[in-house]
C-alpha cells in the first residue's frame, strides 16, 4: 500500500509541478529528480509485484474478493512495465547533454541503495561474530554514501565541492567493491558454518531465510558495484554534443 500510494503521489505532483511550470523555481536538478524517481518506482513496484501475490495469492482464492486482489496485482505489475518503460527513455545516450543520474551509472547508485534497504528490512538483530559487525558496518557506509551522492546530485551541489567528482567516484565504487568482496565471503561463511541447512524447527518467518535472502541481495549488489566501477571508469557524465 505504501509503494502505490507513495508512486501515485509523487507522480501527480511531477505532472502538476510540469503542467504548470513551476519546477522552474525549485532548486533541484527537475531531471535528476525525475530519473531518479522513477528508477527508485519501478524497483518499488517490482519488488511490491511479487510480495503482494505471494502474500495474498499463493493459497488460491475465489468469488469477488479474488477478483481484487488479482486486479491489484495486475495493475500493479502493469505499473512497474510503465516506470521500467520511463527509466528506458529518460536514460541518457551517448552525446547529450544530461543529468547524473539519467547515466548507467546514476541509475546505478539508486537500484544499490534500494537494494540496501532491503536488506536493512531483513537483518537478523543478533551478532556474535565481530565479521558480521563488519558486514553490517559495510552495508551502512555504502548506502549512506550512495544516497548522499543521490542527494548532492538532485540538490546540484557537487558543483561546489572542492574535488573532481568523477575521480572521487571512481574511488569510492572501488572501495566499495572491495568492501563488498569481503562481505561476500564473511557473511554466508559465519552465518552458514553453524547453520548449513533450514532449521526444522523454524516456522513461516524464519531468520535462515533472511540470511538467505542477505546473501543473493549482497552479490547482487556487489555486480552493481562492479558494473558501476567499469561503467564510471569508460564514460564522460555530462557529454555536450560534436
Amino acid at each position: 500500500m505504501f509503494t502505490w500510494c507513495f508512486c501515485f503521489a509523487i507522480t501527480i505532483l511531477i505532472i502538476v509541478l510540469e503542467l504548470t511550470e513551476f519546477y522552474n523555481r525549485i532548486p533541484i536538478s527537475w531531471e535528476d529528480f525525475t530519473s531518479a524517481f522513477a528508477m527508485l518506482a519501478t524497483l518499488m513496484l517490482f519488488t511490491t509485484s511479487i510480495m503482494y501475490p505471494a502474500v495474498y495469492l499463493h493459497e488460491g482464492c475465489s468469488g469477488f474478493h479474488c477478483g481484487n486482489l488479482g486486479g491489484a496485482t495486475t495493475t500493479s505489475i502493469l505499473c512497474f512495465f510503465a516506470y521500467a518503460v520511463e527509466v528506458g527513455l529518460t536514460r541518457a545516450k551517448p552525446g547529450e547533454i544530461s543529468g547524473f543520474l539519467s547515466t548507467i551509472p546514476g541509475l546505478l547508485k539508486v537500484f544499490q541503495a534500494y537494494v540496501a534497504c532491503i536488506i536493512f528490512s531483513l537483518l537478523p538483530g543478533v551478532y556474535r561474530y565481530p565479521g558480521l559487525q563488519w558486514c553490517v558496518a559495510v552495508y551502512s557506509i555504502c548506502f549512506i554514501i550512495t544516497t548522499l551522492i543521490i542527494i548532492l546530485t538532485i540538490g546540484r551541489l557537487l558543483p561546489r565541492l572542492p574535488l573532481s567528482f568523477e575521480k572521487v567516484l571512481i574511488g569510492y565504487n572501488i572501495l566499495s567493491v572491495a568492501m563488498y568482496i569481503t562481505v561476500a565471503v564473511i557473511w554466508p561463511y559465519y552465518w552458514f558454518k553453524d547453520y548449513p541447512s533450514r532449521p526444522s524447527v523454524c516456522e513461516a518467518v524464519c531468520f535462515w531465510d533472511n540470511v538467505l535472502g542477505i546473501t543473493f541481495l549482497t552479490y547482487i549488489n556487489l555486480i552493481a558495484y562492479v558494473v558501476d566501477l567499469v561503467y564510471s571508469a569508460k564514460m564522460v557524465f555530462f557529454v555536450t554534443s560534436s
